[in-house]
């Protein structure tokens, strides 16, 4: 069954509320390219609208019941939003998730060096990227570093006109014929995603004194941030792509920025819950860290932060016993929010075009992502999705399906399947992006507005589903 792009429905003042939303949300990942700046900011906007932290209720001595909204968060990186129903929480909540992590290169604990009249830091990417990508363009350090002492410093260097940027130097065609002979994985090796920080030697009356360009970085540092070069054992420090997010096209009908996988969905996802006023059943936003790596530590998906925020919640209500959080968990239902491969008719090879997400079409869902035989996927219950084609449908909003790619060429993996494991109802509904995993992604405006409609309808309309 094909389905109309949404484009086709929009009336003017679609499309107005279209621009503003988009606005918004091009402010947001212009301003938040690493999980702490993202987590900092949705906790921002969360007070404004209203939440309280957890751990103030906690410390107050207070209770929670419906119409009440918290939030908790874990080391700036993981973040749980919880808007009480006046159905009895046990019965289930309707749970959107979203990873604020993306693909990146980050700095070594031990990476300042000099070498031929040139200064580096060396690093180790984050995520599955195409290396070669990520050579010859302007870069930003953005991150946090932690001294000796417990005090922070927030770093955000390459992002303002008046900043300097990086970049990851490639050889030049003309002496690159060996290089290119590589296979695509090593034209670019990893040790060699080294970034470029200085060339200039640090002024001093000693002739002798070595790596003086390394020494000038770290009075720069010194000078500026406080920072000292043990500093960078405690410190972590992400190398991303610098500037903001652009309208891409003549038409201004798309998106171009960095960290869309999957900020377009963590942002749409949020902004659902912050305008989601009185609830049935409690509604809950959770914005993870890790999922690029595999959803582990403590700021993953795996750790035990979203169980445990849950029976606070349930022991805020005076539900004390632990079977309250198995019940509450097993009788919720989730959108597991999460990218989809967009359809690029420049290599429609690689996708099975009945099964594709196309860009202005709306949300997609993934019924099971996995690889080959849905091998590691979360295979979502037929009954499940035909409730959320009921609401959906009922509420005039754009949806499709798709499969990532070809049978034995695609495959992924989202938070998806750890959250089935807890006995809840889940399943992959996103965004199409092209260029995914890229410094820069494509995506489309019409689908950032259709998505926070179409999460907005998940948490307020949802209901429980009999297995």
């Amino acid at each position: 069954m094909e389905r109309k792009y949404i484009w086709e429905k929009f009336s003017a003042d679609d499309k107005t509320a279209m621009e503003q939303t988009a606005a918004k949300y091009m402010e947001c990942i212009s301003s938040c390219k690493t999980e702490r700046e993202c987590i900092r900011r949705a906790a921002s906007m969360a007070e404004a609208a209203g939440f309280k932290n957890i751990n103030t209720v906690i410390a107050e001595g207070g209770k929670l019941s419906a119409g009440d909204k918290v939030y908790a968060v874990y080391n700036e990186k993981t973040m749980a939003l919880y808007n009480i129903g006046t159905d009895p929480i046990e019965d289930g909540m309707n749970i959107l998730g979203a990873h604020v992590d993306s693909p990146r290169i980050d700095v070594k604990q031990n990476p300042l060096y000099e070498n031929t009249g040139f200064a580096y830091l060396d690093a180790h990417y984050y995520g599955g990227i195409k290396k070669y990508q990520w050579v010859t363009i302007p870069l930003a350090i953005h991150g946090v570093v932690v001294r000796k002492d417990g005090t922070k410093v927030n770093v955000c260097i390459g992002e303002n006109p008046d900043e300097p940027v990086f970049t990851i130097t490639d050889i030049l065609p003309h002496l690159g014929a060996p290089q290119m002979e590589k296979p695509a994985p090593k034209i670019i090796e990893g040790e060699n995603l080294d970034l470029l920080i200085g060339s200039e030697p640090l002024a001093t009356d000693s002739e002798d004194q070595k790596d003086r360009i390394s020494a000038n970085i770290l009075k720069v540092l010194s000078d500026k941030y406080g920072i000292e070069e043990e500093d960078f054992i405690s410190a972590e420090l992400e190398i991303i792509p610098a500037g903001k997010a652009r309208e891409l096209g003549l038409d201004r009908s798309m998106i171009l920025g960095y960290g869309q996988d999957d900020r377009i969905c963590a942002f749409t996802s949020l902004f659902a819950m912050l305008e989601t006023e009185s609830v049935k059943r409690t509604a809950c936003c959770l914005l993870v860290d890790k999922e690029e790596i595999g959803s582990v530590g403590a700021s993953g998906m795996q750790s035990r932060f979203f169980e445990n925020k849950t029976a606070e919640v349930l022991a805020l209500m005076g539900h004390n016993d632990a079977i309250s959080v198995r019940r509450t968990l097993a009788n919720s239902t989730m959108l597991s929010s999460d990218v989809s491969a967009g359809f690029d008719p420049l290599y429609a090879d690689v996708f099975e075009g009945k099964n594709a997400a196309y860009l202005g079409k709306g949300v997609v869902f993934n019924k099971y992502t996995g690889k080959a035989g849905k091998v590691g996927s979360n295979d979502a219950n037929p009954e499940f999705i035909a409730a959320i084609r009921n609401i959906l449908d009922r509420n005039n909003v754009s949806f499709h399906t798709a499969e990532l790619g070809k049978i034995d060429i695609g495959g992924g993996g989202t938070i998806a399947f750890i959250m089935a494991n807890l006995g809840m109802e889940v399943i992959d509904c996103g965004l199409p992006i092209l260029c995914m995993h890229a410094p820069m992604e494509v995506s489309s405006k019409a689908d950032v507005y259709e998505a926070v409609k179409a999460y907005k309808v998940f948490l307020a309309e949802m209901t429980g589903i009999n297995r």
